[in-house]
């Protein structure tokens, strides 16, 4: 069985969507003849923990850690609070605090790429031996934090191996890069960084078309798409009795999905069936400048807000619910950002509401799939109809999704695509 090296950050108990990709691979590879050995931090600063996700490690495979040094539990000394938040992925777009901006501007400008940097050159002298003792042919990076793919950079230089970069995102295109106050200097620096990584890498992995065709024009190394995807992992539920409309993950403040905050408060005002009747879910984080616009809206008493939920219970919810919310940031950064909820969504066979920007990646896999419908963040009286004719379906008990063409999603089958490929 060849052996391959998968260096990556988050690996239970980390929560979150970023360590399903791999996790999921990890499992599924030995079945086609490929045994992953797993490198991750020993002691890493997880925004997000689901100890339940521990249990889901196949026993058979093989984890290596080494220390790592993250600045975060330094910066908690300004505000614990501001970092945890920064760390999380949540900036604020209006009017951040003085130590807001501070610890904006140290880790866009002090921690190129990201702030696990520190890990990168012990990293690659710890690396040396496991990658001899061993007989490893292929290492693996996956980012963000894009300064794993430092380490494979390094190790790339130092051994004869082959290297490939998975790209869970995209690295300067992202939305958030812009708001980390970076300098012209730092700005080239990640361009920089971005480029040699793109250049040495003997295969590049994406998880969309849109970041296939952005880096296709920075390198000519084979670049292939494998997005993420479900497991088998359909619970049996009951479908909840309210009009449920249900988010998963962190709202960031970009994704304020101002529009349908309006649309709702208008239905509830003309509607007092829908007033009585639905109830809206935000599992994850939640942005304060999110949580002043439902409270502006009047739509307090019909947001409930769950905070964080275990995989487990996200599989769960997303499954009993009525209506399934997909929100990203209007932007033209944002089109090819596929959330890797979309994935489960599909997989939990409920109707998909889909909020982004025109020529989203994500609100046209919706359509393809004939999951549900796809809505520009300002049309109101589109989110309006779509929503009607939901809730009079759900009236009706006929409120069903009947996707088509889903399969090709499951990790099994992306797991065979990336053997191929390494």
């Amino acid at each position: 069985m060849r052996k391959i090296l998968v260096i990556a950050y988050y690996w239970p108990p980390a929560g979150g969507p970023g360590v399903q990709r791999w996790l999921k691979f990890v499992k599924y590879l030995p079945d086609f003849g490929i045994e992953p050995i797993v490198y991750v931090p020993e002691n890493p600063s997880y925004p997000l923990v689901d100890k339940k996700l521990v249990s889901e490690v196949p026993d058979s495979i093989k984890i290596v850690k080494y220390p790592i040094k993250e600045p975060y539990g330094w910066a908690s000394m300004l505000s614990k609070k501001k970092t945890k938040t920064i760390s999380s992925g949540i900036i604020k777009e209006k009017d951040p605090s003085f130590v807001e901006k501070v610890l904006l501007w140290i880790r866009g400008n002090l921690f190129i790429p990201d702030a696990r940097k520190l890990w990168v050159k012990p990293s690659i002298s710890y690396l040396a031996k496991v990658i001899a003792d061993e007989g490893i042919q292929t290492i693996i990076t996956t980012g963000p934090p894009h300064s794993l793919h430092l380490i494979g950079l390094g190790l790339k230089k130092k051994y004869n191996v082959q290297w490939i970069a998975d790209f869970r995102d995209p690295w300067t295109s992202i939305g958030y890069h812009k708001k980390l106050r970076l300098t012209s200097s730092s700005q080239q620096k990640h361009k920089a960084l971005e480029k040699s990584v793109l250049l040495k890498a003997d295969k590049i992995v994406v998880t969309s078309i849109t970041t296939k065709s952005e880096f296709e024009a920075i390198t000519p190394k084979p670049i292939k798409v494998i997005t993420n995807g479900f497991d088998d992992e359909r619970q049996s539920v009951v479908l909840d009795s309210k009009f449920s409309i249900s988010h998963i993950g962190s709202l960031l403040t970009g994704r304020n999905p101002l529009g349908f905050w309006q649309a709702l408060q208008e239905m509830i005002t003309e509607n007092e069936d829908f007033k009585n009747a639905v109830k809206v879910q935000l599992a994850g984080v939640v942005g304060e400048e999110v949580l002043q616009s439902i409270h502006n809206f009047g739509l307090d008493e019909v947001v409930e807000q769950l905070g964080y939920l275990s995989h487990d219970e996200v599989l769960k919810l997303q499954q009993k619910s009525q209506l399934l919310l997909l929100l990203e940031i209007d932007s033209e950064e944002t089109k090819g950002i596929i959330p890797g909820k979309l994935f489960e969504y599909l997989n939990a066979k409920r109707p998909i509401l889909a909020i982004g920007p025109e020529g989203w990646e994500a609100g046209a896999m919706v359509e393809q799939h004939k999951a549900g419908h796809t809505c520009p963040h300002d049309n109101v009286a589109t989110l309006k109809m779509v929503l009607l004719e939901a809730f009079n379906q759900y009236q009706k008990g006929t409120l069903t999704c009947n996707s088509k063409g889903v399969e090709r999603y499951h990790r099994k089958a992306l797991t065979e695509s990336l053997a191929k490929f390494i």
